[in-house]
């Protein structure tokens, strides 16, 4: 039975405290509520069995434990808000369904979240904390920043909500759009730690790639615009190679190594279906930019197939319309992968004094497949050393261990 909760808690969290910081209108509360909830099951449930509907037994468990908490807070106080906790106790534990068709309580709160009150930065940070689930350190990892600098965003988000009163209800149609850029980063950078984990034992985190998959047919329903689309896509395609990424003792296996006949073609059509509906004239973006890549590498039918010229001629155009390190970096191998491995090695030398990418693993680990390729072993073996150290994934870690052995 325990275990049946610690699976349910992992399924049902963060769509619980989504539900709960809606009806309860604060972040450390709800967090409160639902760790008593829980906590609540594992006395109950053993024995009189999960409900049917767990995650409203749940909410209302939550809202309930809240409601305690703060009459005993105001057992301290002069005045006591019970017209507050009226109106708790008078809600109903089932999420309402609001008049713009968004009945998802996560999605919501993502919107939420995205308040334009708030600075870009915090966010995407604050969302993927408290929405997403992530721990400060992996959104650290996520910004490639440090985690204090993460922690105090986030306090601050949280201060200028209560502060501003930011509602937490979903914007008016016409709001939406305004929002929508960081609602679509936050899906995607929650996609990127279920798609590769910023540590861990598992290669993979599918939970959080099939949510953010979830809520990105939710915003394709919502808003069928060409980067919403091209998002989508994105995650499909990308997701589709999952079960080929790793091998039966969870190893991590490389896009060149990978059995082909595991993809997904079911996620492969559905995403390559897409990509033109998401590179429109004059609605390119890099969403639809990334999709159209990874439709190039799902189309090829071997490694040695893949029209690398077409994947750097889009690459330059993703630089150029969202200049990055990460982006710069997947040009340059992609010029190694087009050119010759001298090419390749040339352009990511040229990033080395970016300071992003200075602390990004995959810099040292693209350098050192290259130098590998020319004969440069020592230069290799440095480079794979390197990478060893920024990675706390620890598929990737023994990844990287086994290249350093072949080199001798």
């Amino acid at each position: 039975m325990r275990t049946d909760i610690e699976r349910l808690y992992q399924q049902e969290n963060r769509r619980v405290l989504a539900t709960l910081i809606r009806l309860l209108g604060d972040f450390d509360l709800a967090e409160e509520a639902l760790h008593e909830a829980f906590m609540a099951a594992l006395k109950q449930w053993p024995e009189d069995g999960i409900p049917d509907n767990p995650r409203a037994w749940l909410v209302s468990a939550g809202r309930f434990k809240a409601i305690d908490q703060l009459r005993r807070r105001n057992r301290h106080r002069d005045a006591v808000d019970e017209l507050t906790i009226q109106s708790l106790i008078e809600q109903d534990a089932e999420p309402e369904v609001d008049d713009h068709s968004i009945d998802d309580d996560p999605l919501r709160l993502i919107f939420t979240c995205c308040h334009p009150a708030l600075a870009r930065s915090a966010q995407l940070a604050l969302t993927l904390r408290e929405v997403c689930g992530l721990r400060t350190e992996e959104v650290a990892r996520a910004f490639l920043t440090k985690t204090p600098t993460i922690a105090q965003r986030i306090v601050r988000a949280k201060t200028k909500i209560r502060d501003a009163g930011i509602p937490y209800e979903v914007p008016e149609r016409h709001e939406l759009a305004e929002r929508l850029e960081s609602v679509l980063a936050v899906v995607y950078l929650l996609f990127n730690e279920g798609y590769a984990p910023s540590d861990g034992d598992a290669l993979t985190r599918p939970d959080l790639a099939e949510e953010a998959i979830r809520l990105g047919r939710m915003l394709a329903a919502l808003l069928p615009e060409p980067e919403v689309l091209g998002l989508l896509a994105l995650m499909l395609l990308h997701h589709s190679r999952r079960p080929a990424r790793s091998d039966a003792t969870g190893e991590l296996v490389r896009l060149q190594d990978q059995d082909r006949s595991l993809w997904d073609q079911l996620l492969i059509a559905e995403g390559c279906a897409l990509v033109p509906r998401a590179l429109t004239p004059g609605g390119i973006g890099p969403y639809g930019l990334q999709a159209a890549i990874a439709a190039l590498h799902a189309e090829a039918r071997t490694f040695a197939e893949t029209d690398w010229a077409q994947i750097l001629g889009l690459y330059e155009a993703l630089l150029q319309l969202t200049p990055s390190p990460i982006i710069a970096l997947n040009r340059a191998v992609a010029l190694g992968m087009s050119q010759g491995a001298a090419a390749g090695l040339a352009a990511v030398d040229a990033l080395l004094n970016d300071p992003t990418l200075q602390h990004y693993h995959l810099t040292f680990a693209a350098r050192a497949d290259f130098c590998r390729q020319l004969g440069q072993v020592e230069h290799a073996r440095v480079a794979y050393q390197q990478a060893l150290t920024l990675t706390s994934l620890a598929p990737e870690q023994r990844f990287l261990q086994r290249q350093l052995q072949t080199l001798g």
